[in-house]
């Protein structure tokens, strides 16, 4: 998802025939034209479609791109990094969450994303629409081949739904990383439907939506506050509130297969381009630097993360690296298409050892158990490149970053990290006292594998 950049649309002429046959048996009737059948009326958050074939091109193979980084790429990644007794459940755990995400982002969360509602329990529209769009759009009613988003006419609505989509997938799948090893599916499932609903889509409308965080100026290209802060810090609420993992601190908890590391982060990274070029929604110069400041900064973050593990422990690490490339994509994230690629530089080099830091002596020094560092990376990260995209905007790379600073993303960082924490520590309380949470410590030990899915990893 990008800041508003409006696509360059070219109309299509349309021809039509209209063919008049006679009736065989009244030949001498006189033929009549039956009237135009008129327009459906166009729902507040549309436009009509004015198709651009290249800008809808880019985002087709963006969108493909992007539904990579869940599935096979996320799943990869987390499932290498825990115990080979908890491998299938944690890849589980990721196709589970795209299921109930995607489905519920048909269902209702693009309504309260991107659509504009009217009064609502007597509050007027105008400041409902502040914090969460309308229903107007559920089930997608409204929604047509001739349909746009009113910001991206150039491309179909239906179109604009599924890139969207990707984003509603991947952002729950992230928080999974913080309770890795310790959590029922059931429980997982529940938590995630409520927080894709009451947490994500509202957090999306309001930067990305036509919410009051985008109106401040609150400047995120990809999703630093929309996907990356919101999950880090749902991660970390979930993690202090499940409890650490039994044996953590004091049992070997190594990754199981760092191949399967080394595979799903190269494969997040390559669909982080969909990621962060696609929110460009066109090819053009805007896209072109979001594409290389994306690469700059990844590969930034992944040396100086794995120059300062290396001075501090001695040896560097595989897995080092990889966090540190994975860093540098999420603090570039808000920052793609607003800086130049000296900028980039700076935020991917600035990142490795601010996220190694949290995900290393923060996470110690504080004892919870983000078991695979979805705060540590994605909280911190995401925070971090929300706060740098202040510093760094560049108007001549993009006009909206004129006038970006500091105070302003700080204080759309402030409001994420509360709506966030504060709703996920609800849907979590929601959840312990319904389907449960954590599963017992006997299965626990067993590993989640065997214990809720009776398939074991060879």
């Amino acid at each position: 998802m990008a800041a508003p950049v409006v696509t360059v649309a070219h109309a299509a002429a349309v021809t039509s025939e209209a063919a008049v046959s006679e009736s065989a048996a009244a030949p001498e009737a006189t033929p009549v034209a039956e009237a135009e059948a008129p327009a459906p009326a166009l729902l507040a958050h549309q436009a009509p479609l004015e198709i651009d074939l290249a800008s809808s091109s880019f985002v087709f193979l963006s969108t493909a791109l992007v539904l990579m980084m869940t599935l096979p790429g996320l799943a990869l990644f987390y499932g290498g990094m825990v115990r080979k007794k908890n491998v299938i459940a944690t890849v589980t755990q990721s196709v589970a969450v795209s299921c109930v995400a995607g489905l519920l982002w048909y269902v209702v969360g693009y309504s309260i994303s991107f659509g504009v509602g009217g009064d609502l329990f007597g509050i007027p529209g105008e400041t409902v629409n502040k914090f969460i769009g309308g229903f107007d759009t559920v089930l997608l009613k409204g929604v047509t081949k001739e349909t746009a988003f009113s910001l991206a006419p150039g491309l179909p609505e239906m179109l604009w739904i599924s890139y969207q989509m990707t984003f509603a997938i991947i952002t729950p799948a992230l928080i999974t990383g913080a309770f890795a090893e310790r959590i029922k599916l059931s429980g997982l499932l529940l938590f995630m439907a409520l927080w894709s609903v009451f947490v994500y889509a509202p957090i999306c409308h309001q930067v990305w939506g036509g919410g009051f965080m985008g109106g401040m100026g609150v400047l995120d290209f990809a999703g630093g506050a929309v996907v990356h802060v919101n999950s880090g810090v749902a991660g970390l609420v979930a993690a202090l509130f499940l409890g650490r993992r039994k044996g953590y601190g004091t049992e070997e908890m190594a990754p199981n297969n760092l191949i399967f590391v080394m595979i799903g982060a190269a494969l997040l990274f390559v669909g982080w381009i969909g990621f962060n070029a696609g929110s460009a929604w066109t090819p053009d110069g805007i896209g072109a630097a979001a594409l290389l400041n994306t690469i700059l900064a990844a590969l930034a973050a992944a040396l100086s993360w794995k120059l300062v593990e290396w001075t501090i422990r001695r040896k560097p690490s595989l897995l080092g690296i990889l966090s540190g490339l994975v860093a540098g994509l999420v603090a570039i994230t808000p920052a793609a298409g607003f800086v130049n690629p000296t900028g980039a530089l700076i935020i991917g080099l600035i990142a490795g050892p601010v996220c190694y830091v949290f995900a290393s002596w923060v996470k110690k020094l504080l004892g919870y158990d983000d078991s695979l560092d979805a705060f540590g990376i994605h909280g911190a990260g995401g925070a971090l490149g929300a706060v740098l995209t202040g510093v760094f905007a560049d108007p001549a790379i993009n006009s909206l970053s004129e006038g970006a600073n500091v105070m302003t993303q700080i204080m759309g960082l402030v409001y994420t990290i509360l709506w966030s924490a504060i709703g996920t520590l609800i849907i979590l309380v929601i959840c312990k006292f319904t389907t449960g949470l954590r599963v017992s410590e006997a299965d626990e030990e067993a590993g989640l594998d065997s214990a809720l899915h009776d398939e074991v990893h060879h």
